[in-house]
């Protein structure tokens, strides 16, 4: 591959944001691409704004995306997907799993809910992919793997990432006694969306 693919991975602490981005940068590597990876959690502990950006091609000079230069925005929330909007591409795609996480500032009365959602979604990405991610992860009894249901789903939209570099990627990342259950996840994820179609 002669581009650089850039992907922006966004949602809320707790989430597992940062080891999905980290899986993904070691597919790349795996896969004998050049990957650069940056990150942003600071206060982000549950519930706070997390955002780690992953760059990849045959040479990669920056970890940072310029903005409106996201090829696959991949949000964790739906709420996450519009703050981070900004980012993507004219012509790229927004990866949102089908979950809403209530912000405290809505929780505490500060703010209305959004009740719209997604209808703004629709509105916003032209090209949109909503993901059932946590229902998937109840099927599999453990909510905590969305964020490797969501790596699966990215998967089938980056052909020059091979799936086996993806599988030992998840086998190096997560502890030992978890990898048979985030396998399962990628599997799943990748099930769920190929082609294109979520279902």
């Amino acid at each position: 591959m002669s581009r650089v693919v850039n992907v922006s991975l966004v949602g809320v602490g707790g989430q597992g944001i940062l080891l999905a981005s980290d899986i993904l940068s070691e597919a790349a590597m795996l896969a004998g691409l050049d990957a650069k990876k940056s990150e942003v959690h600071g206060m982000a502990q549950r519930g706070g704004n997390v955002i780690s950006q992953v760059r990849f091609g045959q040479k990669v000079y920056s970890p940072l995306i310029p903005e409106s230069a996201t090829d696959y925005l991949v949000s964790f929330e739906k709420l996450e997907a519009l703050r981070y909007a900004h980012l993507l591409s004219p012509d790229g795609l927004a990866m949102v799993s089908d979950q809403v996480i209530v912000p405290v500032t809505v929780s505490s009365g500060q703010h209305p809910p959004v009740d719209d959602l997604d209808e703004r979604l629709h509105r916003t990405f032209p090209r949109l992919e909503l993901i059932p991610a946590l229902d998937v992860a109840r099927e599999l009894g453990n909510v905590r793997v969305v964020n490797v249901i969501m790596c699966g789903a990215l998967s089938g939209h980056l052909e020059d990432i091979p799936e086996d570099a993806w599988l030992q990627a998840i086998r190096e990342s997560v502890r030992e006694r978890f990898v048979e259950l985030n396998l399962k996840a990628y599997e799943a994820g990748r099930a769920r969306c190929t082609a294109g179609v979520c279902r």
